[in-house]
């Protein structure tokens, strides 16, 4: 049996992805949650193959549960279920290293085929997006002497803080805890040897504006 846990904060939702898995027989559902602080404690415990995870939450979201599961069980598969096509969330899915990203229209018999296969081990993410994200990563390499030290999500961080967004935006735009943001942002403020953040900003215009 395929053991699968559900994180969407509508119950009727949960009702029904609980309905269309365990009709084939194979596909159990261990555990449901509408809270992502309560999925990100359960779901270690519970050890489910797959947790399908809704990216937005009221009090979090889909993706930050995904990287905290994995961080303390690697072999938990994180499918995230989403309404929304977007690049950013999708780039963050992946870098919290789930398995899959599925939109919410998909047909409830490919849905179930996913978690198989996800269980199963394979990725499931878009070929064509997870090559966008590579690219990302390797147009890192060629950035200003002085962003070198910087981590690809560091880097981010520094272009949100250019564009004048606080804290609280850039968690929202980055799937990540405000708290995260805000010790990423030190930690990006030490490397580039600065105290305030309106120098990291007026350092980050400088030397993005200067790329082609």
């Amino acid at each position: 049996m395929i053991r699968v846990f559900l994180l969407d904060d509508h119950e009727v939702v949960r009702r029904g992805l609980a309905d269309l898995l365990t009709s084939g027989g194979d596909i159990e559902v261990v555990g449901e949650s509408g809270s992502a602080p309560e999925a990100a404690r359960r779901i270690p415990a519970l050890r489910p193959d797959v947790a399908i995870l809704d990216a937005r939450l009221p009090d979090g979201n889909g993706i930050d549960v995904c990287r905290d599961v994995r961080a303390v069980d690697s072999s938990i598969k994180g499918l995230i279920l989403t309404s929304y096509e977007d690049d950013e969330a999708l780039f963050a899915a992946i870098m919290a290293g789930a398995a899959g990203y599925v939109l919410k229209q998909i047909r409830g018999t490919d849905l179930v085929d996913t978690v198989r296969r996800v269980a199963a081990g394979q990725s499931l993410l878009d070929p064509a997006i997870t090559t966008r994200v590579l690219e990302r990563i390797r147009n890192g390499v060629e950035q200003p002497r002085e962003l070198k030290s910087l981590t690809e999500q560091e880097r981010r961080i520094l272009e949100y803080v250019a564009e004048g967004l606080t804290n609280r935006e850039i968690a929202g735009r980055m799937f990540l805890a405000e708290k995260t943001v805000k010790n990423y942002v030190s930690s990006v403020l030490a490397k580039l040897g600065l105290e305030r953040r309106t120098q990291a900003a007026v350092l980050a215009t400088r030397l993005l504006g200067q790329r082609p």
